[in-house]
């Protein structure tokens, strides 16, 4: 007999969907899709911002939104909804199985406490560095985050996307045996027919957000670099941002007009990710990248910043390299090192970078042991998630 049909909840102080792009966003937007297409139920709860669409309850996917409005009033505002969130769960207390919090901050306090309170199973996802260092988790807070953080303590389960942010989470107090090892999900079904010409000369790519944290200028200084040595290697830069302007100016000062172009935000990200054959993440701070996932999904070996999330997938020599964020001379060498392979080795490299992500974060895979946690069987593995076997 198939197992019974759950419903699940899943929390997000944040806009849903979010307009053009957003990671905590679109891993909601994911795991929603595939829990409706194995027939459960997903109830998806956000606050009502005013960028946002207006309506309070409406269909995504088939997944139902609910938007909580809440007076914006100076210092009353995020009291009011907390209230609101308070109110929701104890309305619906019977209505779901488990409720799944996406980002570890306020609403993710008041789910911990009201979980335990109403005997719920509850499991809270970490995004990434912005919670530890400068959210509720933050080792200095005001008195509100400080408060919230007690109450957040209380969490049943906490999902560690990468082995840092698990090793963080037990430093700072929580138990180890409630920190799952769980990354975020890619549904490599999408990226499984990309197929790229391997007599091509090297295209580096780069999908993400034009913002200082991504890294852009140097990535800009290291590609003016190399550009002499490999005078037909280019770079394709995804997305959009306060920069944009900023970088364009740096390629034209660089010299490097012809050899590096803007594609501005894409929804067909599939078609830019076909374009390249060496994937680029130069990132300051993340907690893993659904970038990465999604363009090693795609067989682009990657090359990638040493931090939270890129040192668990990339493997230095088998499907990518890894350099210090920020330095440039680091960088320099791995774009060198990318752009002299022949065709046949980047695409045995990319190859390599499809099978990790399939095997370890394929939505299948994550999908999977989400629905044993959201059951309540406790079986599952802790600790960080360590695709390059590595403790």
């Amino acid at each position: 007999m198939a197992a019974e049909a759950l419903r699940v909840l899943m929390v997000m102080e944040a806009a849903y969907p979010a307009h053009k792009g957003g990671g905590a966003e679109a891993q909601v937007r994911t795991l929603s899709r595939g829990l409706r297409a194995r027939g459960h139920r997903v109830t998806i709860l956000v606050p009502r911002l005013p960028w946002a669409s207006p309506a309070k309850v409406e269909r995504v996917d088939g997944a139902v939104v609910c938007r909580l409005s809440f007076p914006r009033l100076p210092l009353l505002a995020s009291p009011l909804l907390w209230l609101r969130t308070i109110a929701f769960l104890y309305a619906r207390r019977h209505r779901y199985d488990a409720w799944h919090v996406h980002i570890a901050h306020r609403m993710a306090a008041i789910c911990a406490v009201m979980g335990q309170w109403l005997d719920k199973r509850v499991l809270t996802k970490v995004s990434g560095w912005w919670e530890l260092e400068k959210g509720t988790l933050a080792p200095r807070t005001g008195l509100v985050d400080t408060l919230a953080q007690h109450a957040l303590r209380r969490t049943e389960s906490w999902q560690a996307i990468s082995r840092r942010i698990a090793r963080t989470l037990e430093a700072r107090g929580i138990p180890p045996e409630r920190i799952i090892a769980l990354p975020n999900a890619v549904d490599t079904r999408r990226f499984a027919d990309i197929q790229r010409d391997a007599a091509l000369p090297a295209r580096f790519v780069f999908i993400g957000r034009l913002e200082a944290e991504k890294g852009l200028n140097v990535l800009l200084d290291a590609f003016s670099d190399i550009a002499h040595s490999h005078p037909q290697a280019s770079l394709l830069l995804v997305g959009t941002g306060r920069l944009e302007s900023t970088l364009k100016e740096r390629v034209s000062a660089l010299g490097l007009e012809g050899r590096v172009d803007f594609a501005g935000h894409r929804d067909d990200i599939e078609r830019p990710l076909a374009e390249g054959n060496i994937g680029v993440l130069t990132s300051r701070i993340e907690g893993l990248s659904n970038t990465l996932l999604e363009s090693m999904a795609s067989g682009l070996p990657m090359i990638a910043s040493r931090i939270s999330g890129n040192e668990d997938f990339v493997r230095p020599g088998e499907n990518g390299w890894l350099f210090e964020p920020g330095d440039r001379a680091g960088l320099s060498a791995c774009l060198d090192q990318a752009a002299a392979l022949d065709g046949t080795a980047r695409s045995a490299m990319g190859e390599a970078a499809r099978a990790t992500v399939r095997n370890t974060a394929g939505l299948d895979q994550v999908l999977n042991r989400l629905v044993q946690l959201y059951r309540g069987e406790r079986h599952v593995a802790h600790g960080a998630p360590a695709p390059n076997g590595n403790a």
